[in-house]
């Protein structure tokens, strides 16, 4: 095995283990925060710090439940688009958001818990997919959004 190589049980605890960071990252950026503060918008689109973590519970429903689990969005009750899973109802709080990525993120691992990263999932609108394929892009968006609540969440303190 050459230097790079990890094996395949290596592998798939270091997948986890980043995704795991980056969900907690992703709630800790409202830790502390105000209702008001959470929702504030502070660029030109619907992103806030609130939505960036609906967003990605969204995300994660839509790569492990429908993509992984087969079930359709519709089915899921899941809104069609990216961009309206950032969209805040009045209802949302601190509290709900996060008690709902906390249980999407349940499920997800509840999903892949028996498969393999080689495992071909069929659920996603573009085509199969292998499971670690899946990984690697719910971690490449929870990387890209911690980056993004990082920012915003500064802003709001220098207020």
């Amino acid at each position: 095995m050459g230097s790079f190589d990890v094996p395949l049980d290596e592998e798939r605890t270091q997948l986890e283990a980043f995704i795991e960071e980056y969900r907690s990252a992703v709630e800790a950026t409202l830790d502390g925060l105000t209702e008001e503060q959470a929702r504030r918008r502070l660029v030109p689109s619907a992103t806030t710090l609130l939505g960036l973590l609906k967003h990605v519970t969204w995300m994660q429903r839509v790569w492990f439940e429908e993509c992984v689990g087969g079930t359709s969005r519709r089915e899921l009750g899941l809104v069609q688009s990216p961009d309206e899973s950032f969209r805040l109802a009045d209802h949302d709080t601190v509290a709900s958001v996060t008690a709902a990525h906390r249980e999407a993120c349940a499920t997800a691992r509840a999903k892949v818990a028996d498969l393999p990263l080689d495992a071909v999932v069929t659920g996603h609108q573009a085509g199969p997919r292998t499971l670690r394929w899946v990984y690697l892009q719910v971690l490449r968006e929870l990387a890209h959004h911690c980056g993004h609540a990082d920012i915003l969440r500064e802003q709001i303190l220098a207020d």
